[in-house]
């Protein structure tokens, strides 16, 4: 952020005249905030108050005063410049787009005005003392905030300039070398571009194709960018310049005669297939339109071609397709629509007359806040303090009982509003309550309160479990676990961990629960009726009691146990039950047992067409089978996450993959997994584990 630097008076009138002078000339602004911007030394100097010029120039020219004192206070809390945040909070602050312009230009101004180079292209002069850290500030905010801005109001010109002048100073040598090599080759470059434009001109025409073509020579920042990120030489960037070939025809003959100057091009030089860009039959959600393709020209140099018609240069040209966003640095949509619009009205003579009414209303749904360090957040509109402290760390949001805003404390439930400074007020005593997820407003928070209280309530149920075992052990009582599930249901818990939060909470006396057991594990019975295992061919059933019921015949429940001999049953595969899952027994047509999952796609059908078949059923004892089942997993495709994936279950021992087949499309990967494990209990944790592995969207068990 750029420090306080002091002016003279003389020296601020001097500025404002030459910013006035760049905003008539070359943005095209007159009248309010021309007066505006000469009335800032005024104003700076105290020899006018806000006061003084709405009564002699009207609230217009205090409005556009007052924004720019806005962003003035907000320079004050320092905020990091180099974030999409903090774009959207300067435009949000701004009321009148004016503001925003005029800023740009003023930028412009400075540093025209800091970085003059001598004539023989030494390194740059400031004018002014104690320019260097000024100067670095200044640079930095014109390639990371202005330069941007200005490329998407379509001010191109002022956009390159701030650019190059920043990289100027910021890279001296580089910005000197790479003039340096495109001075020395800039005629054989041009004569390059005329070789090249000239058979293909040519054909294209003589095909009846009206069009021109013109070549372009990249900016030096431009240049600069190239060589950094493809880490290269400047003989190294072989696209210094780009032919336009722009086609004039009716709208309804645009595609055929787009393609067909791609054909000609492509049958004159050798095209890299991998180059193709076609937002012709697809074009980009902003509207842009367009084919590119990169050839081997003469002298086996790569030219980048890009073939488009009047019509769609010219929505290019206007700023919908901001080159900005079209090169891979995404911007928010409201910010877009509301940017072209605004170039769109300064196009247009009869648009300056209605910036006076133009108010922006950019951002209504989100604000911006700072952290005490001065870091910019962004939280939805009704976002809270408690929100704030979740965004910060889980345990920040967990201990949080308030917070100090701008200096003052308020409560976890006090509203954000954009501008505010924000502190955290925390204590060890303080734990998450359900009451909280009606407070925050961010998905982020609210999954971070869930995942609290599902662990304390998981620490909970683990003290009252043990406590009920240790109920069980002073009675001398054996606990068995697929009894005490019974128990459970039998006293209207559809969950166990509901069933061990009472008795944590004091709700529940063990001494009911001791009882219920007991009286539950006199009357358990198995399927037979008769304690003694046997085939389920011998099973007789009695068509007259039970014709037109749909009802099992009794309430014997078949105790599904490893040591179970005798009974002929089987797991069915249409659901791959395993220890845990809650299940029920079929008598299929040939005496045998088919064991379920109550959940099975096919159980509705079974209970509907069937239920006189139907067998009560239940684990006991311990899991120590192996089961399969298989997982399918939906998510982002990429490099090393199927070895994430493998990786989790063979690091644990009691877990064995028989198979994977995953399949790639859209960026997006989906497969199966095939695992052999003992139960439910393990099954879950897997799924959890898995879920965590980053670029997963969705694990489900089949």
């Amino acid at each position: 952020m750029v420090k306080e630097f002091t002016f003279t008076y003389k020296e601020k009138q001097k500025m404002a005249a030459q910013t006035a002078e760049i905003l008539t000339e070359e943005i095209g602004l007159k009248g309010d905030a021309i007066q505006a911007v000469h009335l800032i030394p005024e104003i700076e100097e105290g020899h006018l108050s806000m006061a003084d010029v709405e009564a002699q120039y009207g609230s217009s020219v205090v409005r556009i005063l007052q924004g720019l004192d806005r962003i003035h206070q907000l320079y004050q809390k320092n905020p990091v410049v180099e974030s999409e945040n903090f774009r959207n909070l300067l435009l949000s602050f701004a009321e009148d787009m004016r503001v925003i312009l005029i800023m740009i230009a003023d930028r412009v101004n400075l540093m025209r005005t800091l970085l003059k180079s001598n004539k023989t292209g030494d390194a740059p002069q400031s004018t002014f003392v104690g320019g260097g850290e000024f100067m670095q500030a200044v640079s930095q905010e014109a390639a990371y905030l202005y330069a941007p801005l200005a490329h998407k109001l379509g001010l191109y010109k002022l956009k390159s300039e701030l650019e190059d002048l920043s990289l100027k100073y910021l890279e001296h040598d580089a910005y000197y070398h790479i003039r340096e090599k495109l001075s020395e080759t800039k005629a054989s470059r041009d004569a390059y571009i005329q070789h090249f434009i000239g058979p293909i001109e040519e054909k294209v025409k003589a095909a009846g194709i009206k069009c021109h073509i013109k070549g372009r020579t990249k900016s030096i920042h431009s240049i600069w960018q190239k060589m950094q990120k493809q880490k290269c030489p400047f003989e190294g960037v072989y696209d210094l310049f780009a032919i336009r070939i722009i086609i004039d025809c009716p709208e309804e003959m645009e595609k055929m005669q787009c393609w067909q100057a791609y054909s000609i091009v492509t049958d004159m030089y050798q095209p890299n297939p991998k180059r193709l860009r076609d937002w012709l039959s697809v074009p980009k959600s902003n509207g842009y339109e367009s084919l590119h393709i990169t050839v081997l020209g003469p002298e086996q140099k790569w030219v980048e071609v890009q073939i488009r018609t009047e019509r769609m240069d010219e929505i290019a040209e206007r700023g919908v397709a901001a080159h900005w966003r079209y090169k891979g640095v995404k911007g928010e949509s409201g910010l877009d629509e509301w940017l072209t619009n605004i170039r769109s009205m300064l196009e247009h003579s009869d648009g300056l007359e209605a910036m006076d009414q133009f108010k922006m209303d950019l951002y209504e749904d989100e604000v911006f806040v700072f952290t005490p360090r001065g870091d910019l957040l962004k939280f939805p509109v009704g976002a809270t303090v408690l929100d704030f402290a979740y965004h910060i760390h889980s345990k920040v949001g967990n201990q949080c009982t308030g917070g100090r805003i701008n200096g003052r404390v308020v409560p976890i439930r006090y509203p954000l509003k954009s501008g505010d400074q924000v502190e955290v007020l925390t204590s060890a005593n303080q734990k998450p309550r359900q009451e909280w997820l009606n407070i925050v407003k961010t998905s982020r928070a609210k999954s971070k309160i869930r995942l609290a209280l599902k662990e304390t309530q998981v620490k909970d149920g683990l003290f009252a479990k043990e406590m009920l075992e240790r109920k069980f052990k002073n009675r001398k009582i054996e606990m068995e676990d697929s009894i005490m599930f019974h128990v459970v249901k039998k006293m209207g818990f559809k969950e166990v961990s509901d069933f061990y939060k009472q008795i944590a909470d004091g709700i529940l006396d063990t001494n009911d629960v001791i009882e219920k057991y007991l009286e539950l594990k006199e009357g358990e019975k198995v399927v037979t009726g008769d304690n003694v295992a046997r085939s389920a061919a011998e099973f007789e059933l009695d068509e007259s009691k039970v014709a037109g019921l749909n009802v099992p015949m009794n309430d014997d429940v078949l105790i599904i146990d490893r040591n179970l001999k005798g009974i002929d049953y089987q797991l069915a595969r249409c659901c791959s039950p395993i220890y845990g899952d809650s299940v029920f027994g079929f008598v299929t047509i040939n005496g045998g047992i088919k064991i379920h999952r109550t959940d099975c796609p096919n159980a509705p059908e079974l209970r509907r067409r069937y239920g006189y078949r139907i067998v009560k059923a239940k684990w006991s004892g311990k899991g120590s089978s192996q089961y399969s089942i298989t997982l399918r997993i939906v998510g982002n495709d990429d490099i090393g996450i199927v070895n994430n994936l493998t990786s989790i279950i063979s690091k644990d021992e009691k877990l064995v993959l028989r198979s994977i087949n995953i399949d790639s499309h859209d960026g997006l990967f989906s497969g199966n997994l095939e695992v052999m494990l003992d139960d439910t209990s393990r099954l879950e944790a897997l799924m959890k584990k898995l879920r965590m592995v980053k670029g997963v969207i969705q694990v489900d068990r089949i």
